[in-house]
């Protein structure tokens, strides 16, 4: 099913759906800035994996428990778990609360809009029938300008290593996607739970080894830390099961075009950051991109 047809039969609770994502996940970056007022970013990433490792776990083990290793697909489910919990949680996490500390929300939002287009490449080699036609070459081509231009020219030593970090977090997200759909049949609640934990296992001995216990936060910090773990990492993962089920896969891809936006929107009014016109013309180079690459092709699911 295309996009186009599929939002087309879509309900209105589904939109509605869809849009709370967008917002809840967008939101995630404005999370971040107030959390690293009173948390290390590691620290600070491992808290909010921690926090919905919980809540999803738990849930889990009331609708059916973990993937079982005993069965055979047992060994392979759980090699993408830990793939799972190394690109879609832990490293993209670190990354993206190590550069928060140096470039501004609405940057770090914009940044992902690349995921879907670092996706063709990677799909282009390691999913069946997902080739990379000359319509996807010329929308990566428009896209990858557009993280140049985000990226900027050389400002010095070091001055560009956040700005990378946030790409490279997205491409984190890229490998985690291809990952998943590349993982046997498995229920995404289970399959996030499990991702989750092995998430928790690595990176809170890393917070502590590199940052020590942290002290107590502020009201600010720990609320900022509060919402990353039970909104965009727990409750937008039961959402997402949801809107799967009801609206399909290639539906539920359109919140792409979503976070990027909501992103820089909390960021210019709640925290009043400056919107560059370079961050503008490169969310439309990426997003154009985007375009190109979907039309009459294969969908990408998220």
């Amino acid at each position: 099913m295309s996009v186009a047809s599929a939002a087309s039969n879509a309900s209105l609770r589904d939109w509605a759906m869809l849009g709370l994502l967008g917002l809840i996940w967008g939101g995630s970056f404005l999370g971040v800035e107030l959390g690293l007022t009173g948390f290390g970013p590691v620290t600070l990433a491992a808290f909010r994996i921690a926090l919905a490792a919980v809540l999803l776990v738990a849930l889990a083990m009331r609708s059916g428990g973990l993937p079982r290793w005993t069965t055979p697909e047992g060994p392979r489910i759980w090699a993408h778990i830990a793939g799972m919990a190394l690109f879609t949680n832990a490293i993209p996490f670190a990354l993206l609360s190590w550069a928060q500390g140096s470039v501004t929300s609405g940057f770090a939002g914009i940044t992902m809009a690349v995921v879907p287009l670092f996706v063709l490449p990677l799909a282009h080699f390691m999913v069946p029938g997902e080739r990379m036609s000359p319509r996807k070459v010329a929308g990566f081509a428009i896209g990858f300008a557009g993280v140049v231009v985000l990226i900027g020219l050389p400002q010095g030593e070091g001055a560009n290593l956040p700005r990378l970090a946030c790409v490279g977090a997205s491409a984190c997200y890229a490998i985690g996607s291809i990952n998943t759909r590349l993982c046997p049949p498995i229920g995404l609640i289970a399959y996030s739970a499990a991702g989750l934990m092995l998430a928790t296992i690595v990176i809170v001995p890393a917070a502590l080894l590199v940052e020590g216990i942290p002290a107590m936060p502020s009201a600010t910090a720990l609320g900022g830390a509060l919402y990353l773990g039970l909104l965009p990492t727990a409750l937008a993962t039961v959402m997402l099961v949801s809107v799967t089920r009801s609206a399909g896969p290639s539906f539920l891809s359109l919140v792409n075009y979503q976070v990027p936006v909501w992103a820089v929107v909390l960021g210019v009014v709640v925290l009043g950051e400056s919107l560059p016109g370079a961050f503008l013309f490169a969310l439309i180079l990426i997003v154009t991109g985007m375009l190109v690459s979907r039309t009459r092709a294969q969908r990408l699911r998220p």
